[in-house]
């Protein structure tokens, strides 16, 4: 297709247009940084609502994207109070990482906790439970068999 998007480049900082996302880079492909990410999760007893692979579905209606999976998870005994106190939290929970293609490199982002616990002025006890994806990306990303 002639028309692409224009590419990622270089890493994200405060000064980027995106504050409040993450994007870590993977040394896998998007397919293996799924499966590391989603065996993690299984491990840690995090539940997976869906994975969706965006890519597909944009080739479904004639359209190329670069490949981009769209994967929803969360700990039901985390969000349960958080949607409680604050019911528009339910836009953004549960959680939601991307993993996506940069031209050959292999990208996870997600929105910083920091940035959905003052979307929602949450208490420090229901932010709490938000900032497990931090460490869930790292180990997942970290070189290890």
């Amino acid at each position: 297709m002639a028309n692409r998007l224009p590419k990622f480049r270089g890493e994200l900082t405060m000064r980027d247009p995106h504050p409040d996302y993450i994007t870590k880079d993977s040394p896998w492909r998007v397919t293996d940084t799924i499966e590391r990410l989603t065996a993690l999760m299984t491990e840690r007893g995090i539940t997976i609502f869906t994975t969706i692979d965006q890519r597909a579905a944009a080739n479904g209606v004639g359209q190329e994207l670069r490949e981009t999976v769209l994967i929803i998870f969360g700990n039901p005994a985390a969000g349960t109070p958080i949607m409680d106190a604050e019911p528009l939290a339910g836009l953004d929970l549960p959680l939601k990482l991307l993993v996506w293609d940069d031209d050959g490199r292999t990208r996870v982002s997600y929105l910083t906790p920091a940035a959905l616990a003052a979307r929602y002025e949450l208490s420090e006890s229901l932010a709490a439970g938000l900032g497990g994806i931090d460490s869930l990306t790292d180990n997942a990303l970290t070189l290890r068999p």
